[in-house]
């Protein structure tokens, strides 16, 4: 057996069990303070029930990863990060405040691993032409990416098991990345990578359908800023030839959900900030499919994407993109075209009654 495997199996398995364990007095602490996600018109729910998850999720990774990996290469920055997003996450589950405060953390928090531990995106690696990137834009381009990323976890977080799924999806295809390919340079993310691992799989125990437990702001943040980290490195290590694209195709239901309701919400004139169910999960329960069986769909939605961008990679960064482009133009006519479908079918149904 390859002598890297076992320190990163025992992390696993430290924040599993540690995630595991934690969530049944989460959950019992969470009732007896009356700590609930009251249901409404947006969530799907229809109980109330604890949303503080993430707190299981923290526990299991932060102590996994200072225990069993070293935190130099700009992991300590991560972890720092990663406190400081905890922390505005909980509060916002306990008390809901508002965006800007929020994004204010985030700033905070990308500013940390961006400028002291430099970790950012470098180049375009030939997209559109563009290589290396000058230093300002590579900041600013890296912003965007840790924003994005992290808030697209946070928006697809609507359904029982759905952003604990795409987040163990992403965790696990970086993780072998940086395990078969990342050298010494980035062993320490393969770590990462198998820490988160271990904490959304202990936490996913509790909140598979019907959920008795939610990953709240707290684990959403969380995860969004790790997975958002292990992208950018990703990209930085050139394991393939169109690591951007590749690294897009890794993340592709949480940000194409992301872009299509921003888009959306912009062409009608509100607010892309306003939540709504526009959501790519909530088409698919429109659609008569079971929550199960939605996060199977995007689940495997995810993965098929993922077995194409990495068989493919070859083809280069601009005609991956392309494709994936097409497919996402392509699934977003389909559940726009059985939106309007739907909507005519119960005008009908109301005229005939």
């Amino acid at each position: 057996m390859d002598q890297r495997i076992l320190p990163l199996i025992l992390a696993s398995s430290w924040a599993f069990l540690i995630a595991m364990f934690a969530v049944p007095s989460i959950i019992r602490v969470a009732h007896l303070k009356n700590i609930l996600d009251t249901p409404n018109l947006r969530t799907v729910h229809a109980e109330l029930t604890p949303r503080l998850g993430g707190l299981a999720m923290f526990a299991g990774f932060m102590s996994a990863l200072t225990i069993f990996t070293n935190l130099d290469n700009g992991v300590q920055q991560l972890l720092a990060g990663c406190i400081i997003l905890f922390f505005i996450g909980l509060k916002d589950d306990l008390i809901t405040i508002s965006a800007l405060k929020k994004f204010s953390v985030q700033l905070l928090a990308t500013g940390i691993v961006m400028f002291m531990a430099d970790i950012r995106i470098t180049s375009f690696q030939g997209i559109f032409g563009i290589g290396e990137l000058p230093i300002g834009f590579s900041y600013g381009f890296t912003f965007l990416v840790i924003i994005g990323v992290t808030n697209s976890i946070n928006l697809i977080d609507g359904l029982d098991g759905l952003a604990g799924t795409l987040v163990l999806i992403a965790a696990c295809t970086f993780g072998l990345y940086f395990y078969l390919y990342g050298g010494l340079a980035y062993s320490n993310y393969a770590a990462v990578a198998f820490c988160l691992i271990g904490g959304v799989l202990g936490f996913l125990r509790y909140n598979f359908h019907k959920a008795t437990i939610f990953m709240g702001d707290t684990g959403s943040l969380l995860c969004g800023f790790i997975v958002s980290i292990l992208a950018i490195q990703f990209i930085e290590m050139r394991a393939e030839i169109a690591s951007p694209s590749v690294a897009l195709g890794i993340l592709f239901v949480p940000l194409f959900d992301t872009l299509r309701v921003s888009f959306i919400r912009i062409m009608k004139g509100t607010s892309p900030f306003i939540p709504d169910k526009n959501h790519v999960h909530h088409r698919l329960l429109a659609m008569g499919f079971n929550q199960i069986a939605t996060v199977l769909i995007l689940g495997a939605i995810n993965v098929v994407v993922i077995l194409f961008v990495v068989s493919f990679g070859s083809w280069g960064n601009l005609n991956i993109l392309l494709t994936l482009l097409a497919f996402s133009v392509v699934l977003s006519v389909f559940l726009g075209v059985y939106k309007s479908n739907s909507a005519k079918s119960i005008s009908k149904a109301k005229v005939r009654a």
